[in-house]
């Protein structure tokens, strides 16, 4: 039998070369074994692999009993998912973001579904469309504004409100209809999507929304948003109007008199006329200083530009402030009568683009610059004119992270002063260089497409002195024992520690080591990484139906036992020991061992 991956990769670059193409008989490849060791293989490293839902159900016990009785159920349609577990995070405005938990099985046949429906979208998703998706991210959407965004004249700011809390079921469905027939498919998400919750405790239906936690949710939202990718793509194909004339009537008769004056200038210098070619050279430069002084684009042209990362869009508009009254007017209506959701009016904002727009915890605008640099032709212009900014809030985004984590107090003259943490004085020193260094990686990773970004080496400095004071603290001494003891005699100082191949240093990171920055991506594809004509490590390790703890192989059954993290290990029981030695998160176990690890009696699943 072909590997279903295979089938998947094709059904994708069909989807690639026809966009209207409708599949069906889709669900026939829920019921194929090997997607769901690949689908373990991608949830069991995820931290929440161990986290419960509703039930015990976790990473731990996966076995091809398990894969059995999965496909059973789906098979005649008696799967019925669990309601998901909810859970609130904090959010920064104070308010709370409700998080669902599913059961393990449930997140495994999401998974396998997710892959079946990512082979049909992902090739005709948007490219303004960034988020959740293989090989984007907040970073992909940001470069796309800088580079398409330019000449802007306002901005509108996007944002839907509660918008996986509020997507309509009935119209989701119809949106999946429309490149998918295949009933079963259809009733197997509408299960998904009924599943309700539990808080407290106690069942809740839910009658609309895509739980924020489910594998599949997010996949469902951009099917979903797709309609309003759609809607603003055909909106500016009918807002676009052409130049009237590209070039300001002012800018060309300057333009013209410098080409009259360099022909004057060229004549007097064959006939030799010195005096008259230096004055016709400093009338030359007098023009050419009110040419770069005169605006050059005639702004007569109309045009929208989009682009959208999960729930959040900014559209640059060329034209008028009534424009984008009007514009904003028809995406509520579309999002209010076709989506069934609603602008968020205080955050769905008009910026003129002089000024700062917030975009995915970026500010973003035109820069309106009369600076002069040389343009690689050989002259000179206004390079930054019109061009795209990227910047990093300092006020609203990194002073506030400063004093929430108590890095910094406020001194009565307004300036910042680095302080201890006394929330790390309980860690190992090699312990709070590190916690310093992931914060500051983090901040400086995600900002290294700022112009501004030099900035940054102001944040870096509190961080270093604030780690250096919470060591000395730690020491009961001052910094400048703490740079002794830990200076590595080139003038800096760094963390010693012992590892196997020897010793090591770890050294804070400096604001200029992500001044490059990575390739941005949310996610690897996960077809991409899978080799098509062989079985996954796990998949093998238990088609081998041995037991790498005793070597058994007469068992009725085999499963994973999956721990979350080894260094949570102690190494004194034999499967510990073992885990520790491999190095591995999962292990292959027949069913007494696995009985035997866990200490309880439980019946073998038939």
């Amino acid at each position: 039998m072909k590997p279903t991956i295979e089938i998947l990769e094709r059904m994708k670059e069909n989807s690639e070369k026809n966009k209207e193409e409708v599949f069906t008989r889709l669900y026939r490849y829920l019921l194929r074994p090997d997607l769901y060791f690949i689908a373990y293989q991608k949830l069991y490293s995820n931290n929440g692999a161990a986290t419960e839902g509703i039930d015990r159900d976790t990473a731990d016990g996966f076995s091809e009993a398990k894969v059995e009785k999965l496909i059973a159920s789906l098979a005649d349609e008696s799967y019925c998912p669990k309601p998901s577990r909810r859970i609130y995070l904090k959010k920064p405005n104070g308010k709370r973001r409700p998080l669902g938990i599913p059961s393990f099985s449930d997140k495994l046949v999401q998974e396998v579904l997710r892959m079946v429906l990512e082979a049909v979208y992902e090739p005709i998703f948007s490219e303004t469309s960034h988020g959740f998706r293989p090989g984007k991210s907040c970073h992909t959407a940001l470069c796309y504004a800088r580079y398409n965004l330019n000449g802007t004249r306002w901005f509108i700011e996007g944002d839907i409100k509660g918008c996986f809390d509020n997507i309509n079921h009935e119209v989701l469905i119809r949106c999946i209809q429309k490149k998918i027939k295949d009933a079963r498919l259809m009733k197997l998400i509408h299960k998904f999507l009924k599943a309700g919750y539990l808080e407290d405790f106690v069942y809740h239906n839910t009658y609309s929304g895509c739980p924020q936690g489910g594998i599949i949710s997010p996949i469902l939202a951009n099917i979903y948003l797709h309609e309003l990718d759609l809607y603003v793509a055909e909106l500016s194909k009918g807002f676009q109007k052409p130049y009237k004339s590209r070039i300001t009537a002012e800018y060309s008769r300057l333009s013209g008199r410098m080409t009259r004056v360099k022909q004057k200038i060229k004549k007097a210098g064959e006939a030799g006329n010195m005096a008259e070619k230096e004055r016709l050279l400093k009338e030359l430069k007098k023009l050419r200083s009110q040419l770069l002084k005169t605006p050059c684009k005639s702004q007569t042209d109309k045009e929208i530009k989009y682009v959208r990362y999960a729930d959040d869009f900014i559209i640059g508009v060329r034209g008028s402030r009534e424009d984008c009254e009007e514009i904003k007017r028809k995406l509520s209506c579309f999002i209010r009568d076709s989506l069934k959701m609603e602008l968020s009016e205080e955050k769905t904002l008009i910026t003129h683009s002089n000024t700062y727009a917030r975009f995915l915890g970026y500010d973003m605008r035109i820069r309106r610059s009369n600076v002069i640099k040389p343009n690689g032709r050989g002259t000179t212009q206004r390079t930054m004119s019109n061009h795209m900014e990227l910047a990093v809030p300092l006020g609203d985004k990194i002073q506030p992270f400063l004093f929430k984590h108590g890095v910094v107090k406020q001194k009565e003259n307004g300036e910042l002063e680095p302080v201890h943490r006394n929330d790390l004085l309980r860690l190992t020193d090699l312990e709070i260089v590190s916690a310093y260094d992931a914060e500051l990686r983090g901040i400086c990773n995600f900002y290294y497409l700022a112009g501004n970004f030099y900035k940054l080496h102001y944040l870096s400095y509190l961080m270093e002195y604030s780690c250096l004071k919470t060591l000395a603290f730690k020491h009961r001494c001052t910094i400048g024992k703490i740079k002794k003891k830990f200076s590595d005699k080139k003038g800096g100082w760094c963390i010693p520690y012992e590892t196997k191949k020897g010793m090591k240093y770890l050294y804070l990171s400096k604001h200029s080591d992500c001044a490059k920055g990575k390739e941005a991506s949310d996610t690897i594809p996960g077809m991409t990484m899978i080799h098509k004509h062989t079985r996954s490590t796990l998949e093998s390790r238990l088609k081998a139906k041995t037991c790498e703890l005793c070597g058994c192989t007469e068992s009725r059954q085999f499963e994973i036992h999956h721990v979350n993290k080894l260094k949570n290990l102690k190494g004194k029981e034999p499967w510990e020991v073992m885990m520790i030695a491999k190095r591995r998160k999962t292990m292959v176990v027949c069913y007494e061992c696995h009985k035997k690890i866990h200490n309880q009696s439980f019946e073998i699943e038939q």
